[in-house]
């Protein structure tokens, strides 16, 4: 998206910034003092997705939100770097430009893959993890080749992030895209979405990171994670079945299952206060 020209109509643009730290252009999001919370969204999302969490535990927490590689403001640097070992060493090193020191990582669905790979390969792990509809489950069967291949094929075709972000209403193809992950938004949570599908270049970011994601290094180190971790699900997400994070909170060495009744993968934006309330819960224990 155009940053001149439709950041000041996005979420919370007034505490938007640009922040260059190689590879990527990245757009954050900050507010509050004390305790650092990193707020990490997924695939095909953008900060907009922690809309009503940030002001919320900015009233007692220091809270960064960015964009992801190729997604929303954040401009892609490489398009090598979209996978999940890449995005997060480049995110540890923007950390670490910038003088966060997170207390807490908060990652939803593929966000809460990237946190948990940056507290694997960190010599200083974040104090707390918590995965909003984690997606830490790998493709099994035909999909485990089949996928990969397809998502691969699609992100070398230029012309395919301009058919996606051309074709049809936007406003029906993000209805359609959100209510098939179990989740129910307004109007205005739809409209983001179909800002966001509708603009080329965040479609190709997604693509790159679809084409390159592989969690199989992450699967087989979760027993070694010893970072606290609160795994919340909705219980009626259809993008990552709730069991995923419980069958990952039982191989963490210190790790808890929660799931929400009546929610879809979209859980922290159809009940943001249930989700903050469990958040700030987890940061305070000791």
């Amino acid at each position: 998206m155009d940053w001149a020209r439709d950041l000041p109509g996005w979420p919370l643009s007034h505490l938007s910034r640009r922040v260059s730290s190689r590879p990527h252009r990245w757009h954050v999001q900050e507010a509050g003092t004390g305790p650092t919370l990193l707020m990490l969204h997924g695939a095909g999302a953008s900060t907009h997705s922690f809309r009503a969490l940030i002001p919320a535990l900015a009233e007692d927490h220091h809270v960064v939100a960015l964009d992801l590689p190729g997604h929303g403001f954040t401009a892609l640097g490489t398009r090598a770097r979209s996978g999940l070992p890449a995005m997060a060493e480049d995110i540890a090193a923007l950390c670490r430009s910038e003088g966060w020191q997170p207390h807490a990582i908060i990652g939803h669905s593929a966000g809460a893959a990237i946190a948990l790979q940056m507290a694997r390969v960190s010599q200083s792990p974040p104090p707390r993890i918590i995965g909003l509809n984690a997606a830490l489950n790998r493709f099994e069967g035909v999909a485990g080749w089949l996928f990969p291949v397809l998502a691969k094929f699609l992100a070398l075709n230029p012309l395919t992030s301009l058919a996606f972000s051309a074709g049809g209403n936007r406003m029906a193809r993000a209805r359609r895209l959100i209510e098939s992950t179990g989740s129910h938004l307004d109007e205005a949570g739809l409209a983001l979405y179909a800002r966001l599908i509708g603009d080329r270049a965040h479609v190709e970011g997604a693509l790159q990171m679809m084409a390159q994601w592989d969690v199989a290094g992450l699967d087989a180190a979760l027993s070694g994670i010893a970072t606290p971790c609160l795994l919340i699900t909705g219980a009626g997400d259809r993008a990552v079945p709730p069991d995923v994070s419980e069958r990952a909170a039982a191989r963490l060495p210190d790790a808890r299952h929660r799931t929400l009744a009546g929610l879809g993968h979209l859980a922290h934006e159809e009940s943001p206060a249930a989700i903050v309330d469990l958040i700030r819960r987890f940061c305070a224990e000791r």
